[in-house]
């Protein structure tokens, strides 16, 4: 027994070893650490921000409408009166929890048809492959707001065209990793013992692929926050009187000249958490990816 958990522990420590290493990588890279404590501000914020902000999202007062900062509104207020930073702070909710669901929904489905592609290859591979290159060649903003004109104008519905348009980068990623991986020897020793195709995929070749997904993933949800900004700029995503930062940018666009704060705070919000997304994928990339190792 005592030989089974020293070789159990002994395993795990082989498991985790990569892992750990990536982090002390991660680490040393100070602008990775600002991103990721950027985007656990953001976070935090998207959680436990509406909690504390000092009136309702939706709270009008036709009296103060257009004030600048001040000490009763940090942030000043909106057309309608309501306090700015209310709404930003609820908007790092919604905006959030957009990112995180399409990039979720993207990497399911485009890992699945990214391994089916690559471990089958041929004709499977042929049909998935072709049906990516014709999502590619629209341009996605472009694709996405064709989606959500056929879906209806909403937030869901932005939603689920981003992880739509965010598919075929994920599927190809993954297709490429597994092409390389499923001619290593140990994927030939599964083979050769009968072990069934679903178990490799599950037990070796999907694992083995995570690392550059995770990495596409972290940027995936930077670009998923812009476009979702972009779709509720045009009206095509969240609708009023939904606190969504590109919404809040469009409902703006009247005033931005006699009360431009209106305009910056939304966009400042949604400049931070883009940046924070992408050093902290940058730092990602460079401690999971060998080649970028000194």
């Amino acid at each position: 027994m005592a030989e089974t958990a020293a070789a159990d522990k002994q395993e795990m420590q082989k498991v985790a070893g990569p892992w750990k290493e990536a982090w002390r990588g991660f680490r040393k890279s100070k602008v990775a650490v600002v991103g990721m404590g950027i985007v656990i501000f953001f976070i935090l914020l998207a959680i436990f921000g509406p909690l504390f902000t000092p009136q309702g999202i939706n709270e009008q007062n036709l009296s103060q409408r257009l004030l600048p900062p001040s000490g009763d509104h940090w942030m000043g207020t909106d057309d309608f009166g309501r306090d700015i930073l209310s709404r930003v702070v609820y908007g790092a909710r919604i905006s959030l929890w957009v990112g995180f669901l399409a990039v979720i929904g993207s990497v399911v489905v485009g890992s699945i048809l990214g391994i089916l592609a690559g471990y089958y290859g041929r004709w499977v591979d042929t049909i998935i492959s072709r049906l990516f290159d014709i999502m590619l060649a629209f341009p996605s903003i472009l694709l996405a707001i064709a989606v959500v004109s056929v879906l209806g104008p909403s937030l869901r519905n932005a939603l689920i065209a981003i992880a739509i348009i965010n598919v075929p980068n994920f599927g190809r990623l993954i297709r490429s990793k597994v092409l390389s991986i499923k001619e290593d020897e140990y994927i030939m020793s599964a083979k050769a013992i009968g072990m069934k195709d679903n178990r490799i995929l599950v037990s070796h070749i999907l694992p083995n692929s995570m690392a550059p997904v995770i990495v596409q993933g972290t940027l995936a949800i930077a670009t998923a926050i812009i476009e979702a900004a972009a779709l509720g700029f045009l009206g095509l995503g969240a609708q009023a009187p939904s606190p969504e930062w590109g919404k809040m940018l469009a409902d703006s666009r009247s005033y931005l000249t006699n009360a431009p704060w209106t305009m910056i705070f939304p966009g400042v919000a949604i400049m931070l958490t883009v940046l924070g997304f992408n050093l902290m994928g940058d730092g990602l990339r460079d401690a999971l990816d060998p080649r970028m190792k000194s």
